[in-house]
C-alpha cells in the first residue's frame, strides 16, 4: 500500500458558486487530484485502504449517477479505480472534467455532480469524513433553505483523504 500514493501530476482547485437550484459551495473549493493514486486498473481495495488510512470511511464501490445530485450532510471523495468518465460539477452549466484511473475528486457538500458518459469499465470508490453520512438532493425547489443550513453547519474534515494531515484539502479548506 505504501507505493500507491504519489504526488498528483496536477491539482485543480475550483470554487463553484450558487446555481439557483444547486447551492454548490462558494467557500470550499472542489479539488481534483490528477493521477494521485498509482494503482493497477481495477484495484478498488487499494483506494479504500488509502481513504481509510486517512480516516475517510463509510466507503462504497460503484460509479457516478448520470443525473445532477448533491449532498448537504457530507463532503465526499471519489477515487477512480477503473476506466474513465466525463463528469460535470456544479449543475447544468457547471464545469466538465475527464477523469480516469488514479484520479481523485474531493467534492464539498452542496456541489452538484453528474456522470455525462463513461467507458464500460468505469468505477470509483466513494467515502466520507468521520461522522458524516450523505443525503441525496436533486436541485428541487423545496430543498432550500434546509440544505443551506446543513452545509453551513457541517464540520470540516480533519484530514485529506489522500495525503492525511497535509494536502490541498488541509491547505485550501482550513484557510477558507
Amino acid at each position: 500500500m505504501d507505493n500507491i500514493v504519489q504526488e498528483a501530476e496536477k491539482i485543480i482547485s475550483r470554487r463553484i458558486g450558487d446555481h439557483g437550484n444547486f447551492p454548490n459551495n462558494p467557500t470550499l473549493p472542489l479539488l481534483l487530484y490528477k493521477q494521485s493514486l498509482h494503482i493497477n486498473e481495477g484495484d478498488a481495495e487499494s483506494v479504500e485502504e488509502v481513504f481509510a488510512k486517512n480516516d475517510w470511511g463509510n466507503s462504497w464501490r460503484n460509479g457516478i449517477y448520470g443525473y445532477h445530485h448533491y449532498h448537504s450532510t457530507a463532503h465526499e471523495v471519489l477515487g477512480i479505480y477503473s476506466g474513465s468518465a466525463k463528469v460535470q460539477l456544479g449543475g447544468p452549466d457547471g464545469i466538465k472534467y475527464e477523469v480516469k484511473t488514479g484520479d481523485v475528486i474531493i467534492i464539498p457538500a452542496g456541489v452538484a455532480h453528474k456522470k455525462l458518459g463513461a467507458t464500460a469499465d468505469f468505477a470509483c470508490v466513494g467515502a466520507y469524513p468521520p461522522g458524516q453520512h450523505f443525503d441525496m438532493n436533486y436541485g428541487k425547489s423545496d430543498e432550500r433553505p434546509r440544505v443551506d443550513e446543513n452545509i453551513k453547519s457541517l464540520s470540516l474534515p480533519k484530514t485529506d483523504p489522500v495525503y492525511g494531515d497535509e494536502g490541498e484539502l488541509i491547505r485550501n479548506w482550513h484557510s477558507s
